[in-house]
């Protein structure tokens, strides 16, 4: 029997996994095989019907312990968002090397490549991510999206006359499409709202140190639009919610935690604001400034005066 506290049992698991993200099922089911004697007794009780209870007792164990895990070495992190919360040891340095404390599992295929998928997703780039975002908005929200490149910017004013300015993605929402022609023709001559624009902000992963940096960037690149967004893989940090919920709470913008490994799974963490009326103004220097810019314009306004979609020209 070990003299290794759980909390010790934990930290050393992770150090002997660097780089790696484990849930706090995969620690339990991992601290349970390497220290059988020390769960012996405590399996006994019986309060745990099956395996699963038991293992389940020690997975909100290691949740409690949160805290006391992350101090028993400044490089074990963190990440509640996608869900579930996964814990990990950052030694960068060792990044794709072979380390000795798992040589042997290293015959097992699932775990080398598992493995290799962990690294993959840790190298995706903002540009990455904005492929997998277009997907997941026209697959789960039904928007017909187009890349904003800033390159395509005239920067006539200077360097930075036009930071923060870009979003990385606008999308349509064409509200109306599936109504009756009738009523289309009504909100269109009525002056009704047939048609919902969107703007999203990209970042790979939000920490307490850069979150109201991104935030604000949202905020300057996306409050003309219906809807703005902020959009990221993870969130990490004790904190960096709580700040994202009081900054959401005071201009508007949502947060998505996008989940590159199942679209699917992605979640609107924080419903943006929505607005009625778009800030025609801050497009129209959108317009005059980028050419992506006015050809997203061109289609929106084609939409409002024909009510036809053409797939091919968007989510590109």
């Amino acid at each position: 029997m070990s003299r290794l506290s759980q909390t010790q049992k934990i930290a050393n698991w992770l150090m002997e996994n660097p780089n790696q993200k484990f849930t706090a099922r995969e620690i339990a089911q991992a601290i349970i095989k390497r220290y059988p004697e020390d769960y012996q007794e405590k399996r006994l009780n019986d309060r745990f019907v099956s395996e699963q209870d038991f293992i389940q007792q020690i997975v909100a164990e290691i949740g409690a312990q949160k805290d006391q895990i992350i101090k028993k070495n400044k490089k074990i992190r963190w990440q509640d968002k996608p869900k579930p919360r996964v814990y990990w040891f950052d030694d960068t340095r060792t990044m794709g090397l072979v380390n000795s404390l798992v040589a042997d599992d290293l015959a097992d295929i699932e775990y080398e490549a598992d493995k290799q998928q962990q690294v993959k997703q840790a190298q995706l780039t903002e540009h990455d991510l904005y492929p997998l975002l277009i997907r997941y908005l026209a697959s789960e929200l039904k928007l017909y999206s187009m890349r904003i490149d800033e390159k395509r910017s005239s920067n006539r004013y200077g360097m930075n006359a036009n930071k923060w300015l870009h979003p990385d993605i606008v999308a349509m929402e064409p509200i109306a499409e599936t109504w009756d022609q009738l009523v289309r023709t009504c909100v269109l001559k009525g002056d009704g709202q047939s048609v919902r624009l969107w703007s999203f902000e990209v970042k790979r992963s939000m920490t307490r140190a850069n979150v109201r940096e991104y935030f604000f960037q949202a905020v300057s690149n996306s409050t003309w639009a219906n809807e703005g967004y902020l959009v990221c893989t993870s969130i990490a940090g004790d904190g960096t919610e709580d700040e994202l919920r009081m900054l959401s709470a005071l201009h508007g913008i949502g947060v998505i935690v996008l989940n590159t490994k199942d679209l699917s799974e992605s979640e609107i963490l924080i419903p943006a604001r929505a607005k009625t009326d778009i800030d025609w103004q801050t497009v129209n220097r959108l317009v005059v400034e980028n050419g992506d810019m006015k050809e997203f314009v061109d289609l929106v306004s084609n939409y409002y005066e024909t009510g036809r979609l053409r797939v091919k020209d968007w989510n590109k």
